[in-house]
């Protein structure tokens, strides 16, 4: 006996992006300083190409997989040249967010100013 021809209820997930609005987050400052980079970051730009040339048929998960484990394999004495490059960027990350800051608030402070003279 064929099955009835009944309305398929709709999955949860399109039910809730029907239920949000346009919103949504703020759009981001395309101006604002990047994120510092972790060790492991500038490790993994490192050793990328090299792991990919070893395992020419592994995918991006494969290649994440065994940079990891590689990562884990380091002493210490291995890991300082990236951890010194993940600090020195730290540094710069923080030098110029302090200064994208004070910009803008500079900028909120003109534009409050411009606001109570009209």
């Amino acid at each position: 006996m064929p099955k009835e021809a009944s309305a398929k209820p709709k999955r949860k997930a399109a039910e809730k992006s029907a239920e949000k609005t346009s919103g949504g987050r703020a759009k981001k400052d395309p101006n604002a300083p990047k994120r510092a980079l972790s060790a492991y970051m500038f490790f993994s730009q490192d050793w990328r190409e090299r792991i990919k040339n070893e395992n020419p048929d592994a995918g991006f998960g494969e290649v994440g997989k065994l940079l990891g484990a590689k990562w884990k394999e380091l002493d210490e004495a291995d890991k300082k040249p990236y951890v010194e490059q993940a600090s020195r960027d730290k540094t710069r990350a923080e030098t110029e967010k302090a200064a994208y800051e004070a910009g803008e608030s500079k900028k909120r402070a003109s534009s409050a100013d411009e606001d109570a003279s009209e």
